[in-house]
C-alpha cells in the first residue's frame, strides 16, 4: 500500500542519514551544552573552512630571511590578534626585537601573542601554545596545487600550515567561539600563547616565558600543544613524549685549500677517508649504535609501557606503504615503535666541503666536515653523550694514525621530554576523546623533539599535554601538506569537550 511505501521509504532515508552521519561524526553528541555546541560547530563548519583558507592565503613563511615575508608574517599575527579580540579576549602583542643575520642585515621578529578570555578564580585555566608561521613552499617543488590557496579535494584541505599549524589554533578558536555564540557560560579560563618563528628555532620565546613564569603563566592550570600528528590516519592519539637532540659536527683538517688528486693522491691522509671512517664508526647496520656506553642511561622497559605498544593501533604493511619504504628494520610493530619513541637514534645527515656536484672533478677535500645527531630519550644526560661521542671519535681517529686535524663539536642540545600520564589533562582528554570519537585514544610518544615542551615544562613549572588533530599521512613540511576536513571540524569539538571534561575534574579534584 502507499502508506507502507511511505513508511520504508521514511526509514531507508533515516538510515541513509544515519550512516552518511556516522561517516562524518563519530558518536552522538552528548546531551547537555556540548550537543548545542557540536550542532553550531557542525552547521558552521564551512565557515570555519573559509577562516583557514584566509589564514593559508598568508605566506608567513619564518625561515627564508626576506622582508617581504616578515611583512606577511606581521599581517598573520595581526589576523589572529584580531580573532582573539572578536572573542573577546585581552591581547597583548610582545614586542620581540629583532633578529640579527649572518649576512649583517636585520629583521623584526613578530610579536608574540599573550591573550586572555576570563579570570574565574573557581574555575581552572587552561593555556594554549600554536603558532602561526609556515615552512617554505612552492608549487613547482612538486605540489599538486597553489600551496598558500586552500583547495579541498575528497575532503582533505590542501595548503600549507593547514595541519602545522593554523589549522589546530583555529580548532581551539572555533571551540572557544562555540560558546561565545551561543552564549554559553565557558567552563575554563583560556590563555592563549601564540608566536611566529617556531619554524626558525622560536627566536625570542624561551626569554618571554622565562619574564612571565609569575604573571601570565601564575594562574595556569596545563599547557596543551597541539603541533604534532597521530600514528593512524582515524584513530586519535596523545602524546605523552618526545625525543631530545644532540647534533655534533666532525671536521677533519689537512689545510685549508683542497688538492689535485693527480698531484697529491696517495702520498697523504685524506681527510674525507678519515671522515668517512669516522662517520662510519658511529652506528651499524641495524641501526645499533656503536658508541660506547650511550645506552647505560636509557630508561629500562617496563611491563606497562610493554602494553602500551601492543594496544598501540599501527597497521605495519600500511605505515610501510605511506612511508615508500621497502622494508624497515623490525618486523613487529611493538619493536618498530620502541626504537621510534624510547631508544635512541643515530642518524647521518651530510658532509660540507666534499665535491657533491654533476661531473667528474678530480680533487682531494682540504677540509670536510660530518654532520650527524643523536635522538635522546630519558634518562640519557646531554653533557655525558657529549663526552662519550667525543672520546669514541678520538679513539677511532688514533687508530688510523692521522697526520690531520679532528674537531668534534656539539653544536646543539636538546632535552627530551615526557609527561605523566596520570595528571589530570590527560584523562581529561581521555573522556573528551572518548566524547567525540566513540574510542579510546592511543597513548603515543613523537620520535622527533619539540623544544618548547620541555622548555615550558620546566620553566614555567605547569604541566603539559599534547593534543594533536592531525592524521598520520598529513604530511607537515612536505609537498602537498593538508588536514582532513573531518579532523579539524571533530578537533573543533574536541577542544569544546577538553574544556568541560578540565571544568568537571577541577571541581573533583
Amino acid at each position: 500500500s502507499p502508506a507502507v511505501a511511505h513508511s520504508q521509504a521514511e526509514s531507508l532515508l533515516a538510515f541513509l542519514l544515519l550512516l552518511v552521519g556516522g561517516m562524518f561524526s563519530a558518536s552522538t553528541p552528548p546531551p547537555g551544552p556540548l550537543e548545542k555546541i557540536f550542532q553550531y560547530i557542525d552547521l558552521h563548519q564551512d565557515e570555519f573552512v573559509q577562516t583557514l583558507k584566509e589564514w593559508v592565503a598568508v605566506e608567513s613563511d619564518s625561515v627564508q630571511p626576506a622582508p617581504r615575508l616578515r611583512r606577511e608574517l606581521l599581517h598573520m599575527v595581526g589576523l589572529a590578534a584580531d580573532r582573539l579580540r572578536g572573542l573577546g579576549a585581552r591581547v597583548a602583542s610582545v614586542d620581540a626585537g629583532f633578529q640579527q643575520l649572518p649576512d649583517g642585515q636585520t629583521l623584526p621578529i613578530p610579536p608574540i601573542l599573550l591573550a586572555e578570555l576570563g579570570s574565574d578564580p573557581k574555575k581552572p585555566t587552561v593555556c594554549f601554545y600554536g603558532h602561526l608561521d609556515v615552512q617554505p613552499a612552492r608549487q613547482e617543488d612538486g605540489w599538486l596545487t597553489d600551496p598558500y590557496t586552500l583547495t579541498e579535494v575528497d575532503g582533505k584541505l590542501y595548503g600549507r600550515g593547514t595541519t602545522d599549524n593554523k589549522g589546530p589554533v583555529l580548532a581551539w578558536i572555533n571551540a572557544v567561539s562555540a560558546f561565545k555564540a551561543l552564549d554559553e557560560d565557558l567552563p575554563v579560563n583560556i590563555k592563549f600563547l601564540i608566536e611566529g618563528m617556531e619554524e626558525a628555532g622560536s627566536l625570542a620565546l624561551e626569554e618571554l616565558v622565562r619574564k612571565e613564569k609569575s604573571g601570565f603563566f601564575s594562574s595556569v592550570d596545563c599547557i596543551v600543544i597541539s603541533d604534532n600528528l597521530w600514528i593512524s590516519q582515524r584513530k586519535p592519539a596523545l602524546i605523552y613524549g618526545t625525543r631530545g637532540n644532540s647534533y655534533f659536527t666532525v671536521e677533519v683538517k689537512c689545510r685549508d685549500q683542497d688538492f689535485h688528486s693527480g698531484t697529491f693522491g696517495g702520498i697523504l691522509n685524506e681527510p674525507m677517508a678519515d671522515l668517512v671512517a669516522l662517520l662510519g664508526s658511529l652506528v651499524d647496520a641495524s641501526g645499533h649504535i656503536l658508541v660506547p656506553g650511550i645506552y647505560e642511561h636509557v630508561a629500562p622497559v617496563t611491563e606497562e609501557e610493554k602494553r602500551v605498544y601492543e594496544d598501540t593501533d599501527l597497521d605495519m604493511e600500511e605505515y610501510r606503504n605511506s612511508s615508500q619504504v621497502k622494508r624497515f628494520l623490525f618486523d613487529t610493530k611493538e619493536e618498530l615503535l620502541m626504537h621510534l619513541w624510547r631508544y635512541p637514534s643515530l642518524s647521518i645527515h651530510g658532509i660540507e666541503g666534499a665535491f657533491h656536484e654533476p661531473g667528474a672533478k678530480t680533487v682531494i677535500p682540504g677540509r670536510v666536515m660530518g654532520k650527524f645527531s643523536i635522538r635522546l630519550v630519558p634518562h640519557m644526560d646531554m653533557s655525558v653523550v657529549e663526552t662519550q661521542v667525543t672520546q669514541h671519535l678520538e679513539y677511532i681517529f688514533s687508530k688510523r694514525n692521522s697526520s690531520n686535524q679532528m674537531t668534534v663539536s656539539m653544536a646543539l642540545g636538546l632535552h627530551p621530554w615526557i609527561a605523566n600520564v596520570s595528571d589530570r589533562q590527560y584523562l581529561a582528554a581521555k573522556r573528551a576523546i572518548r566524547t567525540v570519537f566513540g574510542t579510546e585514544p592511543d597513548m603515543i610518544r613523537d620520535g622527533s623533539t619539540i623544544p618548547i615542551a620541555k622548555i615550558l615544562q620546566d620553566t614555567t613549572q605547569k604541566s603539559v599535554i599534547m593534543l594533536p588533530l592531525g592524521a598520520v599521512d598529513d604530511g607537515e613540511h612536505s609537498q602537498n601538506e593538508k588536514i582532513n576536513r573531518w579532523n579539524y571540524i571533530e578537533g573543533s569539538k574536541l577542544f569544546a569537550a577538553f574544556f568541560l571534561e578540565m571544568a568537571k575534574l577541577h571541581s573533583s579534584w
